[in-house]
């Protein structure tokens, strides 16, 4: 039986097995010429061609293939639609793996092993089937009304309402805040301005399904912020929520050089504005030195007194010592003006 061309049977970077050896490949024969040309085993069952970098459509693809009927959802839909999570951001790719042994066919680089157990592939089943063992692959057995399922990068993936409510019900919280405000905004993915994806109306109806955890997840929507600006300015607000503080978020202010700016945060009655910064999360170096120098204007303002600012790193590993530190210049700034109401309370007019 003449065999086929392996490059013919790919689809979307992918080889499937089975298509091969229905394509009169015997299989010792097929396996030796994968291994001598450098093809790459994604899942079993799916070889990425040899030079394509396994990334995560790759990855979600080889695993659709072998089975067809799961749509990508969860944290993976959030990849694909450009929202941002507590896991994976969608604009830092991951970097690449070290070179093969000399002794090794080349093959593709392809992503380190994720550090976060929450960067394996995320799928729904909505044929609601036995579960099976699926290495690196969640499945969510949920029912998945087949028009929440729309079609990107050659891959079946939920809508962004139904991806953002897949994310609430499960939980946990900060991760579920964290998407759906940057959902919620404009956001810079890579080198783009990406617009928001969804308004909070969508959101709601979305949440209109009676499956597990939707109360919780409404209940939620309620500390939402859809000003925020970058994950670390979410996570630093919650802390700070759960924490009883509550500060204005995104405060229009008018420094010396004109310029219309906004506070991340300001205890208005305290005069203590907080800025969040930091180039890992807010995009560029020179995104950086924008920072500093919005900084510096901040600091001239008639309705600052103090500023403190944090770093991303310092929000996610060291909240503490952020809360800790807000308190206590709090507490400075109470002493220092008695008429001031309890350090950290704010009520809208």
């Amino acid at each position: 039986m003449e065999r086929t061309d392996l490059k013919l049977l790919v689809e979307g970077g992918v080889l499937l097995i089975s298509r091969a050896l229905e394509a009169g490949w015997p299989r010792a024969s097929l396996f030796r010429r994968l291994r001598s040309e450098g093809w790459y085993r994604v899942q079993g069952g799916a070889w990425a061609e040899p030079g394509r970098e396994v990334d995560l459509v790759v990855r979600l693809k080889a695993a659709q293939s072998v089975r067809p009927h799961l749509v990508v959802s969860h944290g993976s839909a959030a990849r694909l639609w450009q929202i941002e999570t507590l896991g994976e951001a969608p604009s830092h790719p991951s970097p690449p793996s070290h070179p093969s042994h000399p002794s090794q066919p080349s093959r593709p680089s392809h992503p380190s092993r994720p550090s976060h157990p929450s960067h394996h592939l995320e799928f729904t089943d909505p044929g609601l089937s036995a579960r099976q063992g699926f290495a690196g692959v969640r499945v969510h057995r949920i029912p998945l009304p087949e028009l929440e399922v729309v079609e990107r990068s050659g891959l079946r993936v939920t809508e962004v309402p139904r991806t953002l409510a897949d994310l609430l019900r499960a939980g946990p919280r900060d991760n579920a805040l964290v998407a759906v405000e940057s959902a919620l905004t404009y956001r810079r993915v890579g080198l783009a301005r990406r617009p928001p994806l969804i308004a909070p109306a969508s959101l709601a109806v979305a949440l209109e399904t009676p499956l597990l955890g939707v109360a919780r997840a409404r209940g939620w929507l309620g500390l939402l912020d859809p000003r925020s600006g970058s994950p670390a300015e979410t996570i630093a607000r919650l802390r700070m929520h759960d924490a009883g503080l509550r500060p204005e978020t995104q405060v229009e202010v008018h420094p010396p050089d004109g310029r219309r700016r906004y506070l991340d945060f300001l205890f208005r009655a305290e005069g203590l504005a907080i800025e969040i910064e930091g180039y890992a999360y807010h995009g560029t170096r020179d995104a950086h030195r924008r920072d500093v120098a919005r900084f510096n204007q901040l600091t001239q303002c008639p309705q600052v007194r103090s500023v403190l600012r944090y770093t991303a790193e310092d929000v996610f590993h060291r909240p503490a010592t952020m809360i800790r530190e807000v308190r206590a210049a709090l507490r400075a700034a109470a002493a220092r003006s008695p008429h001031i109401d309890p350090p950290g309370t704010f009520t809208p007019p």
